[in-house]
């Protein structure tokens, strides 16, 4: 009992702690001792050496390419003006009686193609300001659009996204980022439409009563605060001015040419090209004795945002003049990121080890012991909002149960892709809870507060998503993956 006591306060701690600040890096640590500390016979130093820190590097080993790509491909689109080309290119094509829209899609772009939900961010609500208020629309619905098309679909749904969340699943179950597709573009596309027709709803309810953009000041400096909560990136950037722009900013096809190219040579790789390479050496000790099919995934992802690295160096050198700056500050921003989300896997496997987590996980198991896709969807979701952190909750959850969920999937005839597509989408709903960071930076770019804007947000990126994973669960256990 005591176990289950420990492992309840250092649940509720750190999801308390973090709401108010402290970083999970120090945070992720202390509370597994904690929890450890409370269950019996437990040994505090070998959970921390044995159990805590091997499971933090086992992460680091598998992901850190993704971050650092990551970080640096949204770096660069920053820094060149082709994230903010992209933005205005869009708003300026639908026009200012489709704002909301615009903005939305946006950001949709900008996230799909591998950018970083917080550059996206400051990247598009200088626009979306300016959108907003010549559409006269309330500007507290700016932090809600801007989550609809960066923290939702495009994250967890949407197939190939390179999206963090989108590739934390393929080694667990042996996919590739386009695991089912067909369930992801309708998840995608009821969390897109639902999303926007309440912010169209709002908008035009603001628009009944009178009320118009307002008078706000602006939104001043902000620092992100744990990035590591759903996207591969971090920075302190000033909300009224996001980034220097280039005194000729490229053109919307040049900008659009790397995003393409991830989407593009993502597919290729891991659904064509690399299933028919030569890749029988990997059954040897020395490259961890596994297969292709528990690799591709992460390969293709890899590579394919290495060559749009590549390609936005080349395209966009000119606007690159401090382009060593620029590389740097990508590599070091995606390193805070990546040992925040790895912290978070080390008190996970501490939680797991713990006597009282058996009774815990016999009774996540035992919602819907025919379908685990119930369960999957429940842990995940359930750590996700605990931790803050779509990430974080996908890890604790995959690294303690997924290899059970896997083998309880293949029991019932559900398809790893299947699990996959549950397990990414389930991500994306409870973790954007009020301390989430992503939320927490959001409303700091925009100048506004939880009063103000919550209410959208929690609209657009924790119920509609929830809608659709459950709708996504119902349609996978009638037809199976497709």
């Amino acid at each position: 009992m005591s176990s289950i006591l420990g492992i309840a306060l250092a649940l509720v701690l750190l999801m308390a702690l973090a709401y108010r600040g402290v970083g999970v890096l120090l945070l992720a640590p202390l509370m597994a001792l904690l929890a450890a500390a409370l269950s019996p016979d437990t040994p505090l130093l070998a959970s921390y050496t044995q159990v805590f820190m091997p499971a933090l590097g086992g992460f680091v080993i598998a992901f850190f390419p993704l971050f650092l790509l990551g970080a640096v491909f949204g770096k660069l689109m920053e820094d060149s003006g082709a994230a903010q080309a992209i933005a205005k290119g869009i708003t300026r094509a639908l026009g200012p009686q489709r704002a909301i829209l615009a903005i939305v899609l946006a950001c949709a772009v900008l996230t799909y193609g591998g950018v970083s939900l917080f550059v996206v961010a400051f990247a598009v609500y200088p626009i979306a300001a300016a959108l907003f208020h010549q559409a006269d629309i309330p500007k507290r619905l700016i932090p809600g659009t801007i989550a609809l098309g960066a923290f939702t679909f495009t994250m967890t749904a949407l197939p190939g996204t390179p999206a963090i969340q989108n590739a934390i699943p393929m080694p667990f179950f042996g996919t590739t980022p386009f695991a089912a597709p067909g369930l992801g573009l309708i998840g995608g596309a009821v969390m897109l439409v639902l999303g926007t027709a309440w912010l169209v709803r709002r908008a035009a309810s603001a628009r009944g009563r009178g009320e118009g953009y307002g008078q706000h000041e602006s939104a001043g400096t902000t620092v992100l605060q744990d990035p590591a909560s759903r996207a591969p990136q971090g920075a302190a950037t000033a909300a009224n001015a996001p980034f220097a722009a280039p005194p000729e900013p490229p053109s919307l096809g040049l900008s659009l040419s790397p995003i393409v190219l991830v989407i593009v040579l993502n597919y290729l790789l891991a659904t064509w090209l690399l299933p028919r390479l030569d890749t029988g050496y990997l059954i040897e000790a020395r490259f961890g004795a596994t297969r292709i099919d528990t690799l591709r995934g992460i390969w293709a992802v890899i590579t394919a945002l290495a060559a749009a690295i590549v390609l936005l160096v080349l395209l966009q050198r000119a606007r690159l003049p401090r382009l060593r700056h620029t590389l740097e500050a990508g590599a070091t921003g995606s390193v805070l990121p990546l040992l925040n989300t790895a912290s978070q896997v080390g008190f996970g496997a501490v939680i797991a080890s713990l006597a009282g987590f058996a009774l815990i996980r016999d009774a996540v198991l035992g919602i819907a012991p025919d379908n685990p896709l119930v369960s999957l969807s429940i842990a995940v979701n359930i750590l996700a909002g605990i931790t803050g952190s779509a990430s974080g909750g996908m890890s604790i959850a995959l690294q303690t149960l997924g290899e059970t969920w896997l083998a309880m999937g293949q029991a019932a005839g559900i398809a790893p892709d299947l699990l996959h597509r549950v397990t990414a989408i389930a991500t994306g709903g409870l973790d954007a809870l009020p301390h989430n960071g992503a939320v927490i930076t959001l409303l700091g770019i925009c100048g506004l507060s939880h009063r103000q804007s919550y209410g959208d947000i929690f609209m657009v990126a924790v119920a509609i998503p929830v809608l659709a994973l459950v709708l996504v669960v119902v349609l996978g256990s009638a037809f199976g993956s497709f």
